[in-house]
């Protein structure tokens, strides 16, 4: 194949997909708006994605936390300045890797069940059956899903950096035997609420990520049980390299939004 028609090919199948998952979003904020919310099936998508979702978010965290501390401590304790591990490692873990290792976990873990289940539905023509039955896919399967995951995202990222900071501290002053007056006062003089801010911003645009190309996944799947393990290993892969991209692009324009240190 010439070289200028793989990369046509390329380039045309990724707008082909954004598109997709843009009108797939128009059509769930338009459903959203229009009250056709099923509230039940909200609570229910909270649980599966936020209340389930805690475990491997906290022990992802507190674990990036504490390794985290200890390469800091090994590199800083050379040249004299154990104390500005506590801003370093708290900073990074607000600004990037809370956000991006909650996104990566939650794409693996929901995402992957989003598009079997809807993938599962779709093969079995169980869509079709709701169709028949005048309920809109859009209603039933994505809204419910995009509410609760607009709604745990955030506060999935916020405990994932809570427990990271907790489990920097412990190993910093306990483990580490930094001094926690100097630990905490660095901590207090470098940190502030864009930090929190910038975290939170991070994790709803990951959530709009995950819920819409796995839902989108799902709902093109084809070809039986094959079709559905395709689907769900595409959405896993293709959430985790949007949520990648979506980064440093989120990173360079909050941090002129928000810089670092800004009081």
């Amino acid at each position: 194949m010439p070289f200028t028609q793989f990369f046509g090919n390329f380039f045309s199948g990724f707008f082909a997909h954004i598109g997709q998952v843009a009108e797939l979003a128009g059509e769930t904020f338009a459903s959203i708006f229009a009250g056709r919310i099923r509230w039940k099936l909200v609570l229910h998508q909270i649980a599966e994605i936020g209340y389930r979702s805690q475990l491997v978010v906290i022990v992802t965290g507190a674990f990036t936390g504490a390794v985290f501390t200890a390469q800091a401590y090994f590199q800083f304790a050379s040249l004299n300045m154990e104390t500005a591990v506590g801003p370093v490692v708290t900073i990074s873990l607000f600004r990037e890797l809370g956000p991006v290792l909650t996104g990566l976990m939650v794409a693996g873990r929901v995402g992957a069940a989003m598009s079997a289940e809807i993938g599962t539905m779709k093969v079995t023509q169980q869509i079709d059956a709701l169709r028949a039955l005048a309920v809109h896919p859009v209603d039933y399967l994505v809204v419910p899903r995009a509410l609760a995951m607009f709604i745990s995202m955030p506060l999935l990222v916020v405990e994932c950096t809570a427990c990271g900071a907790l489990a920097a501290y412990y190993v910093a002053v306990y483990v580490l035997n930094i001094d926690a007056v100097y630990y905490l006062a660095n901590l207090q003089k470098f940190t502030d609420v864009y930090d929190i801010m910038m975290s939170l911003i991070k994790g709803f645009t990951f959530g709009i990520i995950i819920v819409f190309i796995s839902c989108r996944e799902g709902l093109r799947a084809q070809d039986g049980a094959v079709g559905v393990g395709r689907a769900t290993t595409e959405s896993v892969v293709i959430c985790s390299l949007c949520i990648l991209i979506a980064n440093f692009f989120l990173t360079m324009f909050l941090n002129i939004l928000f810089p670092a240190g800004q009081v």
